[in-house]
This record gives C-alpha cells, structure tokens and sequence, in this order.
C-alpha cells in the first residue's frame, strides 16, 4: 500500500487516456449487464414453467392445427388428470412493430384450472363466464397500454378473419390477472375460445396445440410417449414434450439466445482485457527511462 501514492499520481500522466480506458471499461460493463438481463428475460418463462404440464402439438409444425376431439382421447390415458386446448391467434393492437404480445383463444374454466399461477379476481373471473366477447390481459400488457376493466380493445386478425367481415375483432375486458411468482407470465390476452370458434371464417373444430396436466411429473416421459403413441399413423400426428422444452424451442425459433449472447460477452471481455493490456503497454513503455532509473537507484 506504501506505492498506492505512487500509482494514484501515474493517472495524472495522462487524464484524457485514463478517462478513455476508464469509459470503455464502464461501456463494456453496461453493455454486459443489458445483454445479461436479455438473456434472463428469455429464460423467465422457461424457469417457471410447470413440471406437471406437457404440451401436444402437430408433429409436423406448430402451425398445423388439430382436432378439437383429440381432447376427450388425451384425458382417457393413464396418467393424464387434464387437457385443454389453446390456439394461436396473431392479432395485432395499433402498431405491429410495439404491440407485439400473446393473444390465446381458451376455455376460461379449463385454462384458469391449467395455471393456478395466474391470479384473478373472482368477481372478475365470474364476469368472464358470462360474458361471451369477454377477455383478460396480464398486468404487464395492460400497463403498457393504459388498458382497464370495462374497455373494448380492436384487435386486427392476420390470420383468423370474422365472419362479420374486415379484420378487426374486438374484445370486452373483464379482468387484469396477475403472477403468483415474478417469473410468471403476464403479458396474455385470453378470450373465451367459443366466441372465438363461432365467429371465424375457417378452421372451426380444430386447436393449435394441447395443454396437459399429468398425475405425476415423474413419469411425464412415460405419458408423453403414451400419447404420441395413441394418435400414430392417424392423419393428425403429434408430438409431446414438457413444457420447459416446449417454451425453450419456441424462444429458440429466433436463434439460440444463450449462445449467441455468450458470444457477445466473450467478446465484450476479450475487448476489456486489450484496452487494459493497451495502456499499460503503453504506460511502460513511455516510463522506460524512469524505470531504469528507479532501478539504478
């Protein structure tokens, strides 16, 4: 500690070059902490999703569609406590670049059941039953949008058109749901899947994928392939995972987050480790004549 004087009046030197290496350093860590909470954000959903939950969706794409009778067949094997159905519905609110969020056809009862995780009155989930254009959003979405209960939301379909005609669906909001845990997905908009059914152009009987409840999660392995097995051969084959590795393959559909923000930090610390090397090399070599003289000394 004796030389800490020493060194402290070595970054006097030069200040501009000190501030520059002192800024990069900062810049690199800033940058480390945003793509760190980036990959954080992606593993949210995959953190919490349930050990007792498998999905069934087409086993060619999660785009084909299956039947709405597969559902009756999925709860008669063994293993199976429940099974609902949800279906991807694509609209967009205003703006496609910032309204991006998941808008899912359900049946409330079936679904709520599903995700005990997700918390909503019940003077606001019995609102929901009766009302048939009713829909819930998470907290998050209804923040970012200032949305309340009581507030008819236009949503424009780009896939599932109304038989009204045009694009446009617009929905009742009966409740805001809340996440039992902070990891807990509350960026969703659920309306009831029957409203929805009666009221679209094409496609009425058929779900995009099936969300299943097993008695224990031990044997998820054993009830996913009892599933798959079950409708094999048929014209609507599937394929069963849990849904931890359903959430993954979903976020995985844009890149491989992990890897490519691991990439991106290996480098931002290799860039660190020059700049230091830079300036001490720097530092040295501008005080070799000193140095000598210290040493002689």
């Amino acid at each position: 500690m004796k030389f800490a004087g020493l060194l402290l009046s070595n970054f006097k030197r030069h200040k501009l070059r000190t501030t520059l290496t002192i800024l990069s350093i900062i810049v690199a860590f800033i940058l480390f902490g945003y793509l760190a909470a980036i990959r954080k954000a992606f593993q949210m959903g995959i953190s919490v999703a349930g050990a007792d939950r498998l999905i069934t969706r087409h086993k060619v794409s999660i785009i084909q569609l299956l039947p709405i009778s597969y559902k009756t067949q999925i709860e008669q094997i063994p293993g199976v406590a429940l099974a609902t159905h949800a279906t991807w519905f694509g609209g967009i609110y205003k703006d496609p670049k910032s309204s991006f969020f998941p808008q899912l056809p359900v049946i409330p009862e079936e679904y709520m059941s599903m995700y005990p995780e997700f918390l909503l009155p019940k003077a606001q989930y019995d609102t929901w039953l009766g009302t048939r254009t009713g829909a819930i959003v998470g907290r998050t979405t209804a923040k970012q949008f200032g949305w309340k209960v009581g507030d008819k939301i236009p949503i424009n379909a780009t896939i599932w058109r109304p038989k009204s005609g045009g694009t446009t669906w617009t929905f009742d909001i009966v409740g805001i749901y809340d996440g039992k845990f902070k990891e807990t997905d509350t960026t969703q908009l659920l309306f009831r899947y029957d409203y929805f059914d009666e009221n679209r152009v094409f496609g009425q009987g058929l779900v995009g994928w099936y969300l299943v409840k097993i008695k224990d999660p031990a044997h998820a392995a054993d009830v996913a392939r009892a599933i798959d097995e079950h409708f094999a051969n048929s014209p609507y084959e599937t394929k069963t995972e849990t849904e931890k590795a359903f959430i993954k393959g979903f976020a995985d559909q844009m890149g491989n987050i992990g890897k490519i923000v691991t990439t991106i930090l290996t480098a931002v610390f290799f860039t660190i480790l020059l700049v230091a090397g830079n300036t001490m090399a720097q530092a040295v070599r501008e005080r070799v004549a000193e140095l000598g003289v210290m040493k002689a000394v």
